[in-house]
């Protein structure tokens, strides 16, 4: 019997996860190793959403863009790899006949099932609004009441981007840890910041999330049903 690679279409809307950080690539490697991957990128809408303040009709046809393109490009599924623009990814969706699923949702899910108190860390601020509204939704579709506290760690993103990761992971400790005091769970709203979950759940003691592995097991769980 031919088994037949599933191919997955990550949509970026930075260079960050193609050159930066290899971590969704790696995850990918993981747990579906016979996947095949094709990558599309729009490195400018972002820093377009963040400029704005906000997601503009533009940049939701150019994610519209995005994902037709990675349907024509024979994509059995799509990977939306950025949390800022997960309003976006819903309209997108809609032009699209192949399934699209975005980093945060399982983690979103997860959040507002085991979260009471949940903080939501994030390094750019686009990313705080649609990452909370995302919890606060899975939380209402449950049923559950939470409560949710919003920080920005201002500036860590572009100092990530300029290659200084060492800098980057003191800013995000030094607000995770100060958010740790008001709350009883912690999400990352970017994946970016994915390699300090482990070291920020050892300082805070308690539970803190972040998207890329929870996203791409849930990934994996939406391929496995997927008709062969």
């Amino acid at each position: 019997m031919i088994i037949v690679s599933k191919k997955i279409a990550i949509l970026h809307t930075s260079f960050v996860f193609v050159s930066v950080e290899p971590v969704i690539n790696d995850l990918i490697a993981e747990l579906i190793p016979d996947a095949e991957v094709i990558h599309f990128v729009d490195s400018d809408v972002l820093a377009t959403v963040v400029r704005e303040q906000g997601i503009s009709t533009n940049s939701e046809a150019r994610m519209t863009h995005l994902a037709q393109a990675a349907e024509a490009a024979g994509a059995d599924i799509i990977f939306s790899a950025c949390s800022s623009l997960g309003p976006a990814l819903d309209v997108a969706a809609r032009s699209v006949h192949t399934p699209v699923v975005k980093i945060d949702d399982a983690m979103a899910m997860r959040a507002a099932r085991e979260g009471a108190r949940i903080g939501v860390l994030a390094t750019v601020p686009t990313t705080l609004g649609p990452t909370s509204d995302l919890i606060q939704k899975k939380a209402d579709e449950i049923g559950r009441s939470i409560t949710l506290e919003k920080r920005l760690c201002e500036g860590a993103f572009a100092v990530l981007m300029s290659g200084d990761r060492e800098k980057h992971d003191a800013m995000v400790t030094e607000q995770a840890t100060d958010l740790a005091k008001n709350v009883d769970m912690i999400v990352l709203a970017q994946a970016s910041m994915s390699r300090l979950a482990g070291v920020l759940q050892e300082k805070t003691k308690m539970p803190v999330l972040s998207s890329p592995r929870i996203g791409v097991e849930y990934l994996a769980r939406r391929i496995a049903e997927l008709p062969a």
